[in-house]
């Protein structure tokens, strides 16, 4: 218990001590149009009231820098669990997502996460195997339906 406690802590502070200045310093602030009023307003299919339900659900803010994040969780479908957090970033790395966070997340997780290291190996199988999202518009896909987007990104690469 108190070694999941460490790396939950471990992964906030990658979370929230790096990942957020990292990318205040390196990306241009997004506009990001949408309250928590607006993305509960929308059609329950859609990718921003899945957004809007996964934060309720999980306890968790809309954290600014972090709103494409927490899209990718729920397309992607990995919870916001330790275990979800690196498999996440696992597949974002082997998709092509190349940033000091992700690396350091999964670096942090093969070291400390043995009993999860199959998972991760998914995870990393799956973002290879997936044609690319460096592209995604993500904020441009909360008005659309969940099973669509999922049909539509999550498909194996042509290579």
């Amino acid at each position: 218990m108190k070694l999941q406690l460490y790396r939950e802590r471990v992964l906030v502070f990658l979370t929230h001590k790096i990942g957020m200045p990292y990318f205040r310093m390196v990306r241009k602030p997004l506009d990001f149009r949408y309250s928590l009023a607006v993305l509960e307003s929308l059609p329950p299919d859609t990718v921003g009231r899945g957004l809007f339900d996964f934060l309720q659900q999980h306890h968790l803010e809309l954290l600014p820098y972090y709103e494409k994040h927490d899209i990718k969780h729920i397309i992607l479908d990995y919870p916001p669990t330790e275990k979800g957090e690196v498999c996440l970033q696992c597949f974002m790395l082997a998709n092509g997502r190349y940033t000091l966070p992700v690396l350091l997340t999964v670096l942090f997780g093969f070291c400390t996460m043995p009993e999860y290291w199959r998972d991760f190996g998914k995870a990393l199988q799956r973002g290879y195997r997936n044609k690319s999202l460096q592209q995604v518009k993500w904020f441009d896909l909360l008005p659309f339906n969940m099973q669509l987007v999922r049909e539509l990104l999550l498909q194996p690469s042509e290579i």
